[in-house]
């Protein structure tokens, strides 16, 4: 119940913001218009949210015939964790890096880039596909891929608002246009690149630290996890996600932030907790906080 009470104040708050963008483009109209698209968005992405996120990515799906070794680490750690066999998915890309989507466990997605696999062990891996599971089995994953379409759509009618925001008084007289004139466009100027900030922010960070110490629960290995995140922190400086580039609302599905600039962001506007300190807790977990884990096994064979 908890999910479903977090997931109705976020999405309130979401339709809160669609209405005030709104107004400020038209007025009152154009409060009930920006409301109305907010209604039909917010059924729209419970009920398609998980396969939009997974086309913009152009993520595909395998299956034991493509990519036998993936799908059976998925399976085993689906039946540790007591879920659903998700779908499975890769997305071609160089940065390692993983997320989950979907509205719950019945209807889950776990998607890998190729990169994790190529830089990943195979014991690695199974420690970022714990931690997804996790996300599934504590029902983040619905949140979390909603509030990144409606991020997106709320960035777009903010930046269609610095375009048709300001008129003349004239225009502002009969209820046409921003009814702050100049003032209302600099705001939406303001609200079109913290849009997406904002809805991080409201993702809460203490999901990760919970869904670590969940997924290091399923893998049984938590130092599997805290080898895998600090391998893709550091791949993750040099390599890109182009999608992620183009579409910062989702930044926060991923287990590492994929974006560039997001490394040069304050505490307050991090999508992610510090990998550092995700790290020492699971080393925590594991009991070896003063010593350094050794280098991971490669896996014994190809991912197909």
């Amino acid at each position: 119940m908890t999910s479903y009470l977090r997931t109705t104040i976020l999405l309130a708050g979401l339709t809160a913001l669609f209405g005030v963008v709104g107004w400020l483009i038209g007025g009152q109209g154009g409060m009930i218009i920006a409301f109305l698209i907010a209604l039909a968005m917010n059924f729209f992405a419970y009920w398609k949210s998980g396969d939009m996120v997974l086309n913009m990515y152009g993520a595909y799906p395998v299956d034991e015939s493509t990519s036998p070794e993936l799908v059976g680490l998925v399976r085993q750690l689906a039946h540790n964790a007591g879920l659903p066999m998700p779908r499975v998915f890769i997305i071609e890309s160089d940065q390692p890096n993983a997320f989950a989507t979907g509205r719950d466990p019945e209807h889950a997605a776990v998607a890998v880039t190729t990169g994790i696999m190529r830089v990943l062990s195979r014991e690695q891996i199974a420690g970022v596909l714990a931690h997804e599971l996790a996300h599934v089995k504590n029902r983040d994953t619905l949140i979390m891929t909603i509030t990144a379409t409606l991020a997106g759509a709320i960035s777009m009618l903010a930046n269609f608002g610095m375009f048709f925001g300001g008129g003349s008084s004239s225009d502002q007289e009969e209820g046409g246009n921003n009814p702050l004139g100049f003032v209302g466009a600099l705001l939406m100027m303001i609200l079109a690149p913290l849009a997406a900030s904002l809805v991080q922010m409201a993702i809460s960070r203490s999901r990760e630290y919970e869904a670590d110490r969940i997924g290091a629960e399923i893998c049984g290995r938590p130092l599997w996890l805290a080898g895998a995140l600090e391998r893709i922190e550091a791949a993750a400086h040099s390599t890109y996600i182009p999608q992620a580039e183009g579409h910062p609302a989702t930044a926060h599905l991923f287990i590492i932030n994929p974006l560039h600039g997001g490394r040069s962001f304050t505490d307050l506007f991090r999508t992610h907790p510090a990998t550092e300190d995700r790290v020492a807790r699971l080393r925590a977990m594991a009991g070896a906080t003063s010593t350094a884990s050794a280098p991971p096994r490669r896996a014994a064979g190809p991912w197909g």
